[in-house]
């Protein structure tokens, strides 16, 4: 069995004490939703837009703290509290990826942590 790494990063909003940002196991980055909190642990105001983009930063962060990057990324999976703003969403989304964009999963919950309207997720090679 390989060994496994927590990865943490004040680049990103801290974790609850229940988890890790991201753990390193077997080539890959196996990273905690990132929900669009700043540095001060503040849900970002304006738009979904802004949430989302802000979502990515904290995934960024967190994947270049594991050594990894978001050209690296092979999964992601979208959580929005109203599928309304998956268009919106998908907007900023576009912006951060190239050619060969990771595979998605996106679902409408009924709720997300601190009444927010997105998080994310994600899985990345080393």
């Amino acid at each position: 069995m390989s060994s496994c790494k927590a990865v943490n990063t004040q680049k990103a909003p801290p974790p609850r004490p229940f988890y890790n940002q991201a753990v390193v196991a077997n080539g890959f980055v196996f990273c905690s939703g990132q929900l669009p909190k700043d540095a001060t642990g503040r849900i970002v105001s304006g738009t979904v837009q802004d949430r989302a983009n802000q979502c990515i930063k904290n995934l960024k962060a967190v994947l270049e703290s594991a050594g990894s990057s978001l050209e690296k990324m092979v999964e992601v999976n979208v959580f929005l509290a109203d599928m309304e703003d998956f268009e919106k969403m998908n907007e900023t989304y576009m912006q951060w990826f190239g050619e060969i964009k990771p595979v998605r999963t996106c679902v409408a919950v009924k709720s997300i942590p601190e009444y927010t309207d997105v998080e994310m997720k994600c899985v990345a090679l080393l």
